[in-house]
């Protein structure tokens, strides 16, 4: 798409429309796999997995969740896929031209923080690798560097430095990554879960699992209910769709590179319903014969790898789910803060720059380590304010608009979405309501039920988007 004179507040060649379009449906898989199959997503797959209770449970429970995770991901996809832009860029429509930076900084604190998250997580994976050796243990626990381990901090740059060396070209260089770790996770996941299966004896779901252990074990999954119960089912099911909010966001970075539609929904197709089933499955199976070989309820794969008599398999599981959580790191973390830095200042800051940026923080915060007290919380409150974007943004798009845009106004100070000055106040209106019962009531007051929190991403996104849509409706007809 030609844009003539763009603004350059609002313009650079990173955010402007995608003109290469060479995501096939098996990079928009691998998008999946990648985005997945990480030390985080395993513990909370095994955690889900084992909560259902049965097998029947299971597939009810993930697979609801799953093919709707497929539907929201696949109509957040298609804008990218019609318009080529990336998120911030979208969110122009709704939120105007310079208002978007509101949902973009929010997606952005929320990703610089879990980027520094799986960035620790990942070198905790080398970490339990290499304090196999009684050399390394010993400097591992006898010297120390800002408040941590002198080797942790040593394997945090190890694989912060990995990261960097990803995205050194932009997408393409992520795509060509994500097409070649995505498989490989996979098969060695899969070499993992048999070997467990093969000298446990069994294959099984964890029933024999006491309940008392197994509610402890996944206390950290969110869910309260007695595992296999109804309520516990549909928590289940919340909590898998909830742990794609920040994507539903920005999955349109990636689908603006996708070649149509059609290798959209096969990729989305293959790597959501069915890979999503798959991969709580293997991680659940291993999980439970991992109970059967330790006798303990391993949810943290790392656990798992250091428990391993053989060497060889230590080795290719730390350095697998170092790789996989790689993945999300560049996948929902990196890519996504990129560009919502770059939206910000356009002419001075390109994707790369905003990735950088991104990393840095990272680094920063990486003494403090956040993501192991309790600002874990605070970012979970921000967080779940991108349930009443994202329904802004679908109604404004599919209702409102009709899935038609003009995209080159998106990039024009005083064009079709300059609203009031560059910021749309029906929209941060309709925001700040959302966010009233998604965030605010069910953190801090007991006025909402104990379950509403459980479901206060959905309770945003329905609220946020109503009353946008109301509020646009309503201006219609005046």
């Amino acid at each position: 798409m030609q844009l003539v004179n763009p603004s350059p507040s609002l313009h650079n060649e990173d955010l402007a429309p995608a003109t290469e379009r060479k995501w096939g449906a098996f990079s928009i898989f691998n998008v999946w796999t990648s985005d997945v199959h990480s030390l985080w997503g395993y513990y909370l797959a095994a955690s889900l997995f084992l909560l259902c209770g049965s097998f029947l449970n299971f597939v009810i429970a993930i697979g609801i969740g799953s093919l709707v995770i497929f539907v929201l991901m696949t109509l957040v996809g298609n804008a990218g896929v019609r318009t080529g832009v990336p998120f911030p860029v979208l969110a122009r429509a709704s939120f105007g031209t310079f208002g978007a930076n509101a949902p973009a900084l929010i997606r952005a604190v929320v990703a610089c923080f879990w980027y520094g998250a799986q960035t620790a997580a990942a070198a905790g994976a080398l970490v339990a690798l290499l304090v196999r050796s009684p050399a390394l243990l010993e400097f591992h626990q006898t010297s120390t560097f800002l408040g941590h381990s002198s080797l942790t901090f040593i394997c945090f740059l190890v694989v912060w430095g990995a990261q960097l060396m990803i995205i050194q070209n932009g997408m393409e260089t992520v795509r060509r990554f994500q097409d070649w770790a995505g498989p490989a996770v996979w098969i060695v996941m899969l070499v993992l879960a048999v070997y467990l299966v093969v000298k446990s004896g069994t294959f099984s779901f964890g029933s024999e699992i006491p309940q008392d252990v197994l509610v402890a074990a996944t206390a950290g999954a969110g869910v309260t209910a007695a595992p296999g119960s109804f309520a516990a089912l549909a928590a289940v099911a919340a909590t898998w769709i909830t742990y794609f909010a920040a994507l539903y966001l920005n999955f349109c970075d990636f689908s603006r590179y996708a070649t149509d539609e059609k290798a959209l929904m096969k990729g989305n197709l293959w790597g959501l319903p069915v890979n999503l089933l798959a991969f709580c499955l293997v991680a659940g199976v291993t999980t439970t014969a991992a109970y059967s070989v330790y006798g303990e309820v391993l949810i943290h794969p790392e656990q798992i790898s250091a428990k391993f008599d053989s060497l060889f398999l230590a080795i290719l599981a730390a350095l697998t789910f170092a790789v996989a959580t790689l993945g999300i790191n560049v996948v929902a973390n990196f890519v996504s803060a990129a560009f919502d830095f770059s939206n910000v200042f356009p002419s001075k800051i390109s994707f790369k720059g905003g990735g950088y940026i991104a990393a840095i923080i990272s680094l920063i915060l990486f003494p403090w380590s956040p993501w192991e007290t309790g600002a874990a919380n605070f970012v979970n409150f921000i967080g779940s304010t991108m349930g009443p974007i994202f329904g802004i943004m679908m109604v404004d798009y599919y209702l409102i608009r009709k899935a038609q845009l003009n995209v080159p106004d998106l990039y024009q100070e005083n064009g079709e979405f300059r609203f009031q000055n560059g910021w749309h106040l029906k929209a941060f209106i309709a925001l700040g309501i959302g966010i009233v019962f998604s965030s605010l009531l069910p953190t801090f007051t007991t006025i909402l039920p104990a379950w509403w929190g459980t479901y206060g991403w959905f309770f945003g996104v329905a609220i946020g988007g109503a009353v946008y849509y109301a509020l646009r409706m309503g201006q219609a007809k005046v």
